[in-house]
């Protein structure tokens, strides 16, 4: 696994070369909220990306069925497979998917999070780092039914931004730093962990997660599953980040506000999945863009409204 880095790069540029895949290139913007550094990307062509076919049965595409040859990386295992994603933002970004169907929304399995960590420690051992993230639940932003966690190559996620730019992936600062707007649940991994004890950290802040969603008053507009799940199904949206030190939970309530642009008027939504939770969000519109890059503290309003508000949030709006 240590060739998996290079493994993925060059089906990368085979892929867009032959066009399998469409790279849209993005602007990006640092901005910075209660202490943490964020990168807005802006890709306007995105918004423009072909939808797929319908087919003539009401049966849903399902993209990782039967993966594209031209995008497909390599087997990991008999239960899952790597594949690139067809329409990235982000070069490199590719996607670990279970070779028989499974559902997004039901719980993540033991062999889920070891072949996760199976391809963050083959980019560690090539010396480079991965950020991954699962999006689960209808305000997560996840848009595939099929069971599938995405990747990030770290030196990836820095493209376009300056040397001298502080930004790091946040699930990694999460473990010692607070004062983030809405709520999460981080635990630190250790240097050589067992999958069960991976797996067991999983479901200990998953199940943190649940009571959280099921004990605290929702917030007005905001919807939730407070009903208990069985062993295999969720019935909460949340988001996870996977990194060769941290693992992080965010429940979600919204997939994302709505927000004042230059005029006053309002746009969006701001649509958010997991990789928030590596100090990243994309928007399609030069309207999007604006109001949050030209006014960073946005940035604040748009994270407290994803989840529950965090501690010092909810202090603040005491005062």
């Amino acid at each position: 696994m240590s060739t998996l880095p290079n493994l993925v790069r060059s089906q990368f540029k085979a892929a867009q070369g032959a066009g399998d895949l469409t790279f849209y290139s993005t602007q990006v913007a640092i901005l910075i909220c209660n202490g943490f550094t964020f990168q807005l990307r802006f890709s306007p062509s995105l918004a423009n990306k072909p939808k797929s076919a319908k087919k003539s049965t009401s049966k849903p595409f399902d993209p990782f069925e039967t993966p594209q040859r031209g995008l497909f990386v390599t087997n990991i295992g008999l239960s899952h497979y790597l594949v690139l994603n067809k329409f990235p933002v982000i070069p490199d970004h590719f996607i670990l998917a279970t070779t028989k169907f499974k559902e997004q929304t039901d719980l993540l399995e033991e062999d889920d999070i070891e072949a996760t960590y199976k391809c963050i420690k083959g980019y560690r051992e090539a010396g480079e780092e991965l950020f991954g993230f699962f999006n689960s639940g209808e305000h997560s932003g996840a848009s595939q039914r099929h069971r599938h966690i995405q990747f990030l190559p770290v030196q990836s996620m820095r493209s376009g931004i300056e040397e001298s730019s502080e930004w790091t992936v946040l699930a990694d600062t999460l473990l010692q730093k607070t004062g983030l707007p809405f709520q999460y649940f981080a635990s630190p991994v250790s240097p050589s962990p067992s999958s069960s004890q991976l797996h067991s950290l999983y479901t200990s802040m998953y199940h943190q997660a649940r009571e959280l969603m099921t004990t605290l008053p929702v917030r007005s507009g905001d919807t939730h599953a407070s009903s208990p799940e069985n062993n295999e199904s969720s019935t909460i949206s949340y988001n996870m980040a996977f990194t060769e030190n941290a693992m992080i939970l965010c429940p979600r309530l919204s997939e994302g506000p709505q927000i004042a642009s230059a005029t006053g008027e309002l746009i969006g939504p701001i649509a958010l999945n997991g990789t928030i939770l590596g100090g990243t969000l994309l928007v399609k519109t030069e309207e999007e863009w604006q109001s949050l890059r030209d006014n960073p503290l946005r940035l604040k309003d748009v994270l407290g409204a994803i989840g529950f508000p965090s501690r010092e949030s909810e202090k603040n709006q005491r005062l």
